[in-house]
C-alpha cells in the first residue's frame, strides 16, 4: 500500500505562486512515475503534469511555460511549481503515483486563484 500527502494549496491572487508538494510512504518499490491532475468544479480530472523516472516530464498545454514538475527520489517527493496563476487553475490538485499494475491518489488540496 501507497500513501500520498499533498500539501501547499491555498488562496493566491491571479498572477502570484504556490508550490504544491507531494510525499510518497509505504511500498513504493517499483515506483515508476509521479505526476499532478487536477478537477475543477463540474468538470472531469485532468492531468496537469507528470513525471517518468525522474527523466521525462509532461504538461498539459494550458499550463506549459507556468507550472515546473520536479522529484526529489531521496525524499519520495514530487513538486509542483505553479507561477502566474490564472483563475481557470483553480480546482483541486490530487498526486498520483503510477506503478506498473496500478496507480495512488492522494486526498487532494484545494487551489484556488482570486482576487
Amino acid at each position: 500500500q501507497v500513501q500520498l500527502v499533498e500539501s501547499g494549496g491555498g488562496l493566491v491572487q491571479p498572477g502570484g505562486s504556490l508550490r504544491l508538494s507531494c510525499v510518497a510512504s509505504g511500498s513504493i518499490f517499483g515506483l515508476l512515475g509521479m505526476g499532478w491532475y487536477r478537477q475543477a468544479p463540474g468538470k472531469q480530472r485532468e492531468m496537469v503534469a507528470t513525471t517518468v523516472s525522474g527523466v521525462s516530464t509532461n504538461y498539459a498545454d494550458s499550463v506549459k511555460g507556468r507550472f515546473t514538475i520536479s522529484r526529489d527520489n531521496a525524499k519520495n517527493t514530487v513538486y509542483l511549481q505553479m507561477n502566474s496563476l490564472k483563475p481557470d487553475d483553480t480546482a483541486v490538485y490530487y498526486c498520483n503515483a503510477l506503478f506498473r499494475t496500478t496507480s495512488y491518489w492522494g486526498q487532494g488540496t484545494q487551489v484556488t486563484v482570486s482576487s
